[in-house]
C-alpha cells in the first residue's frame, strides 16, 4: 500500500528562534501572546503552594485535606501518620503528597502497601483522579519494571516477592491499615521497618488501640530516635500500659510526625442513611421448608454440641435457608451419604428435606425485589446476597422482568470486575453483588442498597454500606433491608438495627467493639448458639437483648479510650 508524503511546514521555526534569541520584534499581537504563555510557563510557583490541585480531575479536595498536603511536605518532610477519624479521606491525602512530590520530582517510585481487598480500589483511584501510572502487583517481573506498585502487605512480605521488594530503593512508601504494625515483635512491623524509603506515609484512624507501645513503635518506623529508645520512652512518658505522662511534651514530639483530623473540626456534609426494613411473608411451601430446616438444625446441634465445625456448617445451613432455595440446595447436595453398593442415597431427614425444597416453586423475596426495583426505576440499585447461587437466580429472574442487571463476585479477576463496574454505571440498572463487592470499590453514583440476605456480622454491613455512603456521594443512601417475617433474620435485623443502633455507629468504634467481644467467641457465633439453644422466639429476643446490652456496656469502654486518645493528641475531649 502506498503511503503518502507527510511535510511539516517549520518555516515559523527559524524566526521564533530568533526573536528569543535577541527578544526583539513581538510587536506582533500573536507573538506578544507566545511569548507571555512561555514566560508564565517557566515561573516557578512558591514552595508552599500545592501545584498537584491543578492537575487533578473528577473531585475537589476539601480544606482539611489540602492542609494535611502542606504540612506533609513543609513540616514533616514526608514522613508522616495520617490519623484522620474514619471517613475524612486519608486515601485522597497520601494520593495528593504522591502526586505533588511526583510533580516536583522528588519522586520517581513508590510502593503502596495495603490489605488485600483494597488494591484494586487504590490502583483506581491513583490512575484516574491522580493520573498516577500504578499498577496492581501480579507478576515478579513488576518489582523491577514498574515504578508505581500497589500490593498487599501479606503479598510482599511472601517469598519470592520479599526479595525483590527488599532489594529495591522507594522514594515513597504508604502503608494503608498501618494499626496492624503496632507490634514490632511482628513479622509486618519488621518487614516494613526494613524497607529502603526516602518518604513514608503511614495511614490509620487508630494509633492507640490498646497500649502506648503502640505509638512508639508506628512513629520508630517513621523517624527511628524521635521518641527516644525503648526505655527512654518508658521511663519519660508511660506511667502504665494506657495511661501516658509528661503529656504536653510527648503531645508535642507525636504532632511532628502525626497528624489527626476529626469530623467536628471538619464542617463535612454527608448526606443521610434512610434506613427501611421491608417485612416478607414466606409462602407455605417456603415456611415449611424454613420450619424443616430449623428443626434439622437443632436436631443436629444436640448431637454435635461440642463440634465447632458442624456448628459452623449448621450456622450455614440456616441462613441459607432465609435467602433462597437455590442456596439451600447447594448445602443439602453436601449431605448427600453414599450407600454400602456405591450409590447414592439420602439419609430420611435429608429425603424429607429435599421434598420440601421441590415444593418451593417461587421466592417471596425475589418477587419482592422486583417489585421495589421497579419502582426505583430508572435510579440504579445494589443488591447484595451473600450466596452466589442465589445471585444467579437473581440475574434470572431480573432479566424475566427486562431488567438489565450484571454480577460482581470475588471469583472475577480485576479486568472483570472492572468490566463490569463499567457495565452498571453506564448501561446496568441494577448490580448484584456478593460479599466481594462489599470490598474495594466506590460506588457513589449509585444511592440504593438492597440487603437481600443480611450479615450477621455489622462489619459486613458497613462495609456494603461504605460503598456507596462516602465521601463524593450527593444524594441520600436509600438503605432497604429484608426481613422475612417469624423467622431468626428478623430477629438478627432487629438487633442490628434497632439495638445496637448499627447505622449511626461509627465504623471505626463498630469494629473496635466487636474485636473485643469476639476474643473468645465470634458474633455470629454467639448468635448461632442463642438461636439453637433458645426454646422459642421470645426466648430469642431476650438473649439478643442481652447480648445487645452487652454491645453497649463495650461502646462505654471504647468510649473511654477515645477520650484518652484525644487527650494524649490533642489536649482536649472527644465529643
Amino acid at each position: 500500500m502506498r503511503q503518502l508524503p507527510i511535510r511539516m511546514d517549520r518555516q515559523w521555526l527559524n524566526k521564533f528562534q530568533h526573536l528569543i534569541e535577541n527578544d526583539t520584534g513581538w510587536s506582533n499581537w500573536e507573538r506578544f501572546q507566545l511569548a507571555l504563555e512561555a514566560a508564565e510557563a517557566q515561573i516557578v510557583p512558591t514552595f508552599d503552594s500545592i501545584q498537584s490541585l491543578n492537575q487533578i480531575q473528577g473531585f475537589e479536595p476539601l480544606p482539611h485535606q489540602i492542609d494535611v498536603v502542606r504540612r506533609v511536605i513543609n513540616e514533616m518532610r514526608g514522613r508522616a501518620i495520617l490519623a484522620d477519624e474514619v471517613g475524612l479521606g486519608k486515601t485522597i491525602e497520601a494520593g495528593l503528597i504522591l502526586k505533588e512530590y511526583v510533580i516536583r520530582g522528588l519522586v520517581k517510585n513508590a510502593l503502596i502497601l495495603v490489605p488485600s481487598s483494597l488494591v484494586l480500589q487504590w490502583t483506581r483511584e491513583l490512575n484516574q483522579k491522580f493520573q498516577i501510572p500504578a499498577v496492581a502487583q501480579k507478576k515478579e517481573w513488576m518489582w523491577d519494571k514498574c515504578d508505581f506498585i500497589v500490593a498487599s502487605l501479606d503479598t510482599a512480605k511472601r517469598d519470592p516477592h520479599r526479595q525483590y521488594v527488599l532489594s529495591k530503593h522507594y522514594d515513597l512508601l504508604i502503608v494503608d491499615e498501618a494499626h496492624k504494625l503496632k507490634n514490632r515483635r511482628t513479622k509486618n512491623w519488621q518487614f516494613v521497618n526494613q524497607l529502603q524509603k526516602k518518604y513514608c506515609l503511614l495511614l490509620t484512624a487508630t494509633p492507640v488501640q490498646n497500649e502506648m507501645n503502640e505509638l512508639y513503635n508506628l512513629v520508630t518506623l517513621l523517624k527511628p530516635g524521635q521518641l527516644g529508645n525503648e526505655s527512654r520512652f518508658q521511663s519519660d512518658y508511660v506511667a502504665g500500659k494506657r495511661k501516658a505522662k509528661n503529656e504536653e511534651q510527648l503531645r508535642e514530639e507525636i504532632s511532628r510526625v502525626l497528624i489527626r483530623n476529626r469530623r467536628r473540626d471538619s464542617n463535612l456534609n454527608l448526606t443521610r442513611r434512610i434506613v427501611k426494613t421491608i417485612p416478607i411473608q414466606l409462602s407455605p411451601a417456603e415456611r415449611a421448608l424454613y420450619e424443616g430446616i430449623t428443626q434439622f438444625v437443632r436436631s443436629r446441634y444436640q448431637s454435635h454440641a461440642a463440634d465447632l465445625k458442624s456448628m459452623l456448617a449448621l450456622l450455614v445451613l440456616q441462613k441459607e435457608v432465609c435467602s433462597s432455595r437455590d442456596a439451600v440446595f447447594h448445602t443439602l447436595f453436601k449431605l448427600f451419604q453414599r450407600g454400602e453398593q456405591g450409590k447414592e442415597t439420602l439419609s430420611p431427614e435429608v429425603a424429607h428435606l429435599a421434598e420440601l425444597l421441590r415444593a418451593v416453586t417461587s421466592s417471596s423475596k425475589v418477587d419482592t425485589a422486583i417489585k421495589l426495583i421497579k419502582e426505583i426505576s430508572p435510579d440504579k440499585v445494589i443488591v447484595f446476597t451473600e450466596y452466589r447461587a442465589t445471585q444467579d437466580m437473581l440475574i434470572r429472574e431480573l432479566a424475566k422482568e427486562g431488567i438489565h442487571a450484571v454480577p460482581y463476585r470475588g471469583g472475577f479477576n480485576r479486568n472483570k470486575k472492572d468490566w463490569m463496574m463499567e457495565l452498571f454505571q453506564k448501561r446496568a440498572q441494577v448490580m448484584v453483588a456478593t460479599e466481594a463487592g462489599g470490598e474495594g470499590i466506590n460506588l457513589q453514583f449509585c444511592h440504593h442498597i438492597i440487603n437481600f440476605d443480611m450479615p450477621w456480622n455489622p462489619m459486613r454491613v458497613e462495609q456494603r454500606i461504605g460503598r456507596v455512603h462516602r465521601l463524593g456521594q450527593k444524594s441520600d443512601v436509600h438503605i432497604y433491608n429484608f426481613a422475612t417475617e417469624n423467622t431468626i433474620e428478623e430477629h438478627i435485623i432487629w438487633l442490628l438495627h434497632e439495638k445496637i443502633q448499627l447505622f449511626e455507629t461509627v465504623v471505626g468504634e463498630l469494629e473496635t467493639i466487636l474485636n473485643k467481644m469476639e476474643e473468645e467467641e465470634s458474633m455470629e457465633q454467639s448468635l448461632m448458639r442463642i438461636m439453637l439453644e433458645s426454646d422459642d422466639d421470645r426466648q430469642v429476643r431476650q438473649r439478643l437483648n442481652e447480648w445487645g446490652e452487652s454491645f453497649h456496656k463495650k461502646i462505654q469502654t471504647v468510649q473511654e479510650q477515645k477520650e484518652r486518645q484525644e487527650v494524649l493528641l490533642y489536649g482536649t475531649q472527644a465529643d
